[in-house]
Formats: C-alpha cells, sequence, structure tokens
C-alpha cells in the first residue's frame, strides 16, 4: 500500500532542509576573540571588517577567511597578518609575532 499525501511533501522538505549540513553553519570565524590575559582582543565583524585591540591601543581592520587561515589587514599594514583556524575554533598568529592563541569568548 503506497500513500501519498502533498500535505507531508512540503514538511518533509522543511524537514531535510533543517537537517542538510549547510544549515545554521558558518563559513568561518567570527564574534570576539581574546587571549588568556584579555591583552589581545579580535573582533570579527560582518562585511569583513574587524577591530584589532592590542594592550589598548584599537585598529579598524579588514579580514578574509580560507578553511585554514584568516588574513587580517589593519590600516597602516604593508602586507596582511595571517592568523591559522585550528580545528577547536582557536587563533594562532604568525611564529615571529609571538602572539598568545585567541578563543572565541562566549556570548
Amino acid at each position: 500500500m503506497i500513500i501519498r499525501s502533498n500535505r507531508l511533501t512540503p514538511f518533509l522538505a522543511l524537514g531535510l532542509l533543517a537537517l542538510s549540513p549547510a544549515s545554521g553553519c558558518s563559513s568561518g570565524p567570527s564574534g570576539t576573540y581574546t587571549d588568556a590575559n584579555g591583552a589581545v582582543i579580535l573582533e570579527l565583524r560582518s562585511g569583513g571588517n574587524a577591530r584589532f585591540t592590542f594592550a589598548g591601543d584599537v585598529l579598524d581592520c579588514t579580514y578574509s577567511t580560507t578553511k585554514t587561515n584568516l588574513s587580517l589587514t589593519c590600516k597602516g599594514d604593508a602586507k596582511p597578518t595571517l592568523f591559522t583556524i585550528h580545528d577547536d575554533g582557536s587563533l594562532t598568529g604568525p611564529a615571529e609575532t609571538f602572539m598568545p592563541p585567541l578563543r572565541k569568548v562566549k556570548s
């Protein structure tokens, strides 16, 4: 016996959409990241805009991401600073900068 219901089809489609891996997933890092002491703060905002705070100095920046990297360019920078995006969501800067790991602040 085959049961056909035109009413069920839209609900089934919505249910499958809600369960799809793409729904609710972020395209990369977002929000606020900081080091353990709060001296370094990276705020990733919409539209590729960012604000980077280091020891009280605030810089307006832009950023872009790939699957494993975040490129941050602040006003006055000759070249972008490249962060590594780790599986746990933390960010680390280039080794030569001695920047501490940054972790997302829970909102």
